[in-house]
């Protein structure tokens, strides 16, 4: 849930479909996303909503005082071009049908037609009789940077304060104390908690995986708290990690599950430190991200995504019955760690959630650590995830919405060269 400071709250939603129920073809999109004006006659309540609550408008020549408009362009980039069918392009994005058939509404004075209309769901629309804006979303780093929207922090607001105060008969000023950077609750955020409604829902829910080297489990204390009693208090404390491996003991279902599935069949119970079978519900086990540059924990992660039904750490670092004596000897031993192939991994896993600027620190920070036997071979591998928001940068700058893939080939080059520099 989001709140604005001039009016209701409104929801941001993300559907994951089942593969079996994905809309993969233009015609499938057209079945629940439109973005034209419909037949009055044939549906007459449809189209007086569609006019109501889903026209963007008017803009543009000769309205650069709408809130949309920027150096006499649409940040929101109406009108949009007219489509005579759906098509994906080649990134993946969908610009849905908006036919030349002559149909426009009249807002505020001004005629608008389908290059004016916010694409929306026909059921969703009439059943709720509001702007609810609907999109298809195919590509994982669109679901990204959705999730770093919906979580970009709390509304703020600065507030400026005046002091007639003076020194020596001159105004004094003081610019920390006029100006205060706060946080801004509005009315509707306010009776929204007060109530104990929900800010944010999420289903199946998803449990978060712990893990560690021998000896190495995190203790949490007071700091007033003494040694001792810190030592006697956690002496028999069981982390979830190991609590897996006593698990694995003791259900001989677990040995057919890797420490990412066990949350589908077992849960975790915190006060008492162990797992049991899940009796009810559904749940989603992921596990923490560790950077390649942490060393021995990055190369037991990746093992715990392959290894089912450990007993203990030595179980992890044995193959084919050899036991060896690091993990990275054993994920060299499955064939893991062949030609970078933990970089180029770490590199696309980071990419599900972080931005494009930090997998760029990343890549760099790895070249600084020498530790890469061949960086263009990685690059050619992981350049489209390091170079993932060029395109936008591109657009925004010149205000463009075509396709901008020199731009793309330019930085793809450059790159090339530095490296090979």
């Amino acid at each position: 849930m989001e709140f604005q400071k001039r009016g209701l709250p409104h929801a941001h939603i993300v559907v994951f479909l089942n593969p079996e129920d994905t809309y993969n073809t233009p015609e499938d999109i057209d079945s629940i996303i439109s973005a034209e004006i419909p037949d009055k006659t044939t549906y007459p309540t449809l189209h007086d909503d569609v006019q109501n609550y889903m026209l963007h408008g008017p803009c543009g020549i000769g309205f650069n005082s709408a809130p949309c408009m920027r150096d006499g362009i649409c940040t929101k980039h109406f009108p949009k071009k007219y489509v005579d069918k759906t098509v994906i392009d080649e990134e993946g994005f969908p610009q849905y049908r908006r036919r030349d058939n002559g149909v426009s509404v009249e807002k505020n004075g001004v005629p608008l037609d389908n290059r004016f209309v916010v694409p929306y769901n026909a059921r969703l629309l009439s059943k709720y009789k509001a702007h609810i804006n609907v999109e298809y979303c195919n590509q994982h780093k669109s679901i990204k940077y959705l999730f770093k929207y919906v979580n970009k922090g709390d509304d703020r607001v600065t507030a400026e304060f005046f002091s007639n105060s003076s020194k020596d008969g001159k105004e004094v000023v003081d610019e920390i104390q006029m100006y205060y950077d706060c946080r801004y609750v509005s009315a509707c955020e306010a009776a929204w908690r007060l109530f104990s409604f929900d800010i944010n829902y999420r289903t199946p829910a998803v449990e978060r995986l712990s893990f560690h080297l021998p000896g190495e489990q995190s203790i949490v204390f007071r700091d007033d708290e003494s040694i001792d009693s810190v030592l006697h208090r956690n002496t028999h404390r069981e982390s979830m990690f190991s609590s897996w491996f006593k698990a694995n003991v003791m259900y001989p279902e677990a040995k057919e599950l890797t420490y990412s599935e066990f949350p589908t069949h077992f849960t975790y119970n915190r006060d008492e430190q162990k797992w049991t079978r899940r009796k009810r519900g559904n749940c989603i086990g992921r596990l923490f991200y560790v950077p390649p540059g942490s060393g021995e924990l990055y190369y037991l992660r990746i093992l715990l995504n392959i290894c089912k039904g450990p007993t203990c750490y030595e179980d992890i670092r044995t193959v084919d019955g050899t036991t060896y004596a690091t993990f990275r000897e054993a994920c060299y031993q499955l064939g893991l760690l062949d030609d970078d192939k933990e970089y180029i991994d770490g590199i696309i896993e980071a990419s599900n959630w972080a931005s494009a600027m930090y997998l760029r620190r990343l890549f760099v920070t790895l070249l600084f650590s020498c530790s890469l036997s061949n960086p263009h071979s990685i690059w050619l591998k992981t350049w489209q995830y390091l170079s993932d928001d060029i395109l936008f940068r591109q657009r925004a700058i010149l205000k463009h919405q075509g396709n901008l893939k020199c731009c793309l080939y330019f930085f793809s080059n450059c790159f090339l060269t530095c490296i090979s520099y």
